[in-house]
């Protein structure tokens, strides 16, 4: 029984250096909306924030499938 060679690329590295650059960027985005969103009622600022703590996730899939295949689509 033979092992597939297993060769290091540059996706890993390059991927997680993007990633950490992009949750930057959106952190600072997502930071400056909390003064005007403070002046909202707690009931409108709850759904808010939880969509702006989850939406980060939607591309996140895809990502990772490029970091490890290098297409953006699971293969069938």
């Amino acid at each position: 029984m033979s092992r597939p060679e297993w060769k290091p690329t540059w996706r890993k590295p390059a991927g997680i250096l993007l990633l950490l650059i992009a949750m930057l960027i959106y952190a600072v985005v997502v930071v400056t909306l909390i003064e005007p969103l403070s002046r909202w009622p707690v009931l409108l600022q709850a759904p808010v924030y939880l969509v702006l703590g989850v939406i980060w996730l939607l591309p996140l899939k895809r990502f990772l499938i490029w970091m490890e295949t290098g297409r953006f689509s699971a293969s069938e």
